[in-house]
């Protein structure tokens, strides 16, 4: 998603008073700025609270850098999310929209059990990769101080996740390509915990250890 410096439109006084002459050396006036289509300023501040979680050694996110990194007023910003904590569950929003939409496309053109969980792993590694402000708040990190009904979310998010792994493993057992005796919530919640560990090395090492590294190993021993 790209980013806009955000700037609130501003009244623009387009030439001079009615029946004087011009200055000679008047510069022409600039164009009053468009202002934004509904809904795209709120995406403005939910793409520049992203990428200021990308700096995991940054100092704590305000409202007022926020305000500030966009140009525009702390109450600009109140107009669009009543608090800051509504503006993580916007990322949260655009997390569970993203990684539910793509199992579904997995498991909609993926018969074969295995090869669902497989696919949905590395989509998970993968998501995080490119999204590293987003890797903060599936972790939690970047919840850490705020409201606790946001890390009640995150946690939703995360069971959602591991039920899609479960059911993966079901269809596995049907095609006996998985032991039928296996016990399959204890290798879903392990193969979620795997995922989990990939994402917090990814933010805690500044996201410079790519949570993707050794992804076909690990899922040889957790899909055996």
């Amino acid at each position: 998603m790209t980013q806009s410096n955000g700037r609130e439109p501003e009244a623009v006084i387009t030439g001079s008073a009615q029946g004087s002459e011009p200055d000679a050396d008047q510069q022409p006036a600039m164009p009053a700025r468009k202002r934004p289509r509904p809904g795209e300023r709120r995406v403005q501040i939910l793409q520049t609270l992203a990428t200021m979680l990308e700096h995991p050694r940054g100092e704590k996110i305000t409202t007022a850098a926020l305000a500030a990194r966009l140009s525009v007023s702390e109450a600009a910003l109140y107009r669009h999310f009543a608090s800051k904590a509504q503006m993580y569950e916007g990322l949260i929003g655009f997390i569970e929209q993203t990684v539910f939409g793509l199992i579904n496309q997995i498991t909609d053109k993926e018969e074969h059990g295995l090869r669902q969980a497989h696919a949905i792993v590395r989509m998970l590694l993968s998501f995080a990769e490119k999204n590293p402000g987003m890797t903060r708040v599936l972790t939690g990190e970047a919840l850490v101080g705020e409201h606790e009904r946001l890390q009640e979310r995150i946690n939703q998010v995360v069971d959602r996740i591991e039920a899609s792994l479960r059911q993966c493993l079901k269809v596995a057992v049907t095609q006996a390509a998985f032991p039928a005796d296996a016990d399959i919530p204890a290798r879903a919640a392990l193969i979620m915990a795997a995922v989990q560990g990939q994402w917090h090395r990814y933010a805690k090492s500044g996201f410079r250890k790519s949570p993707s590294d050794h992804a076909e190993s690990h899922l040889r021993v957790l899909l055996a």
